[in-house]
């Protein structure tokens, strides 16, 4: 590889969608040629997220810093295995994304500026998982949350409107508990760095306010990924989207979220200290019985995939409540697998509306007769989902289900198989009225579901395939993954020592 690609590894996941972006605004009146810079920006951050792991994989954790400062007074951005894993399933998704747009946006939405959008959108994404500063990780989350109340709202209509306003407000406070925080968090240490808070905080005497720094992140942390009690704003406003944003929404924003909270109540702080443990089980097992409930009594197709967005997040957080090595690496495991199923869910759900015209099951039907095809490709991350082996979703659930017992929390296994047989009925339910009992209405023309559509859902179907009839490549990933997520003394090696290997000395 040559060094120059390796050297700026880390800049290319944000410089390529960041002049996409550019480009697609630019070509705002042309939207053929925007839709065409929009996938060769995808394709090209593919393979750039693609080379980032590999550098990652071969060389140890790659750090850039900017400015032409050392840490821990620069920029720092930095990729160990678990955030260039989140960069490479993101691009993947981005893609599968951009491919489906291709039938489902409509020419007011290009107009509406939705690939400058879905372009920046990435930009906020991967700058949060590469991110080495924790007031850089807020800035990436306010790009974030201003390409996706744009994206929340491009047909403009009343709905759209208010789902936006509920998504803003809690966001917005949210962001209003992270920036206290970090205020507290550089009043008592004096420094932002990531890596220099690791080393500083250990050493740094317990006070109230690292106390209240600590919870206040959990809960900035914990609004933006959707924990209980404060998910409201994610059903009632993911399903005004159009369907598109629906399923990045779905596999992204409440991933970095809980991205977020792994890197820091591992690098920084500890679930020992302060209460921080019980809390997290505590909202780890809200999160999962009331998203499941809430999805077990809706009828719209998005509704019921909102609510189970939340009661899976539920799930990868046993791993940080746990926080064992097995537990860490089974939310790793969880994270890589719950983004391709549950925004290839979305898809199929936008492939429902595509035939019979709505996302209400009552009036769905007959769609195992019309569309064999999308039949099959609903039950693949449908029973996934449910943890229905030998399944990708089988095997993250075995891993944090088993974490949970052999970790003294068996009462959070048993909170997570009580959930996973209730999300076999959730799907069971979208199978049987979408697809096995008759019609309702009497359907005059069927109308097929396009090409661009089915290719992304076999795409992701297929990684689901993949990763359940060969779980053994991504667990021993995932493992190692955990394993330098935890490793403090790795990171700050990393970052203190641009370019070397971890833990090397130069």
């Amino acid at each position: 590889m040559p060094d120059f690609l390796t050297q700026t590894a880390l800049l290319w996941p944000l410089a390529i969608p960041l002049a996409t972006a550019a480009l697609c605004a630019a070509l705002w009146s042309n939207a053929k040629a925007q839709r065409a810079a929009n996938l060769a920006g995808l394709c090209l951050t593919l393979v750039a997220s693609l080379v980032l792991l590999n550098s990652v994989m071969t060389e140890g954790i790659q750090v850039k810093q900017f400015g032409g400062w050392a840490p821990p007074f620069g920029i720092s951005f930095v990729a160990d295995q678990f955030s260039a894993a989140m960069v490479v399933i993101s691009s993947i998704l981005a893609l599968a994304a951009g491919v489906f747009a291709t039938a489902d946006i409509r020419r007011r939405q290009e107009r509406s500026g939705f690939y400058p959008l879905f372009q920046g959108l990435m930009v906020g994404v991967n700058g949060a998982f590469l991110t080495g500063d924790i007031f850089n990780l807020y800035v990436w989350f306010e790009v974030m949350l201003i390409t996706t109340l744009g994206l929340i709202t491009l047909d403009r209509t009343r709905a759209q409107l208010d789902g936006a306003l509920k998504y803003a407000v809690l966001n917005l406070f949210s962001t209003i508990l992270f920036l206290m925080a970090i205020g507290l968090l550089y009043g008592v240490t004096g420094t932002l760095n990531m890596a220099d808070l690791a080393m500083i905080l250990p050493n740094t005497e317990g006070s109230v306010a690292l106390t209240v720094a600590a919870m206040m992140f959990l809960l900035a942390f914990g609004i933006k990924a959707g924990f209980f009690p404060m998910f409201f704003w994610l059903p009632a406003s993911y399903h005004t989207a159009t369907i598109i944003v629906s399923a990045v929404f779905a596999g992204l924003l409440t991933k970095v979220g809980v991205y977020a909270c792994f890197r820091v109540f591992t690098l920084l702080f500890e679930v020992e200290d302060g209460g921080i443990r019980p809390l997290v089980a505590f909202f780890a097992a809200g999160t999962m019985v009331f998203g499941v409930f809430g999805a077990a009594i809706q009828w719209d197709v998005r509704r019921i995939l909102s609510f189970h967005i939340i009661s899976q997040i539920g799930y990868i957080m046993l791993g940080l409540a746990i926080a064992t090595p097995l537990a860490l690496a089974g939310a790793v495991f969880y994270i890589i697998h719950h983004i391709v199923v549950k925004a290839n869910l979305f898809f199929v759900a936008g492939a429902i509306h595509r035939a019979t015209g709505t996302f209400d099951l009552r009036k769905t039907g007959g769609l195992m007769k019309s569309s064999p095809l999308l039949a099959v490709l609903f039950l693949i991350p449908a029973l996934s989902l449910a943890g229905i082996p030998p399944l990708s979703g089988f095997w993250a659930k075995f891993m944090v289900i088993d974490a949970s017992f052999r970790g003294d929390a068996a009462w959070l296994g048993a909170v997570a198989l009580f959930v996973g047989l209730l999300t076999v009925f959730s799907m069971s339910k979208i199978w049987i009225e979408a697809f096995w009992k008759d019609s309702p209405r009497k359907i005059v023309h069927v109308r097929a579901v396009p090409v661009a559509m089915l290719l992304p859902i076999a795409a992701l179907g297929a990684i689901t395939l993949a990763i359940g009839f060969n779980p053994e490549p991504l667990v021993a990933f995932s493992q190692l993954a955990a394993e330098t997520m935890a490793d403090q003394a790795q990171f700050i090696a990393a970052v203190f020592n641009e370019r070397q290997i971890a833990g090397v000395q130069p």
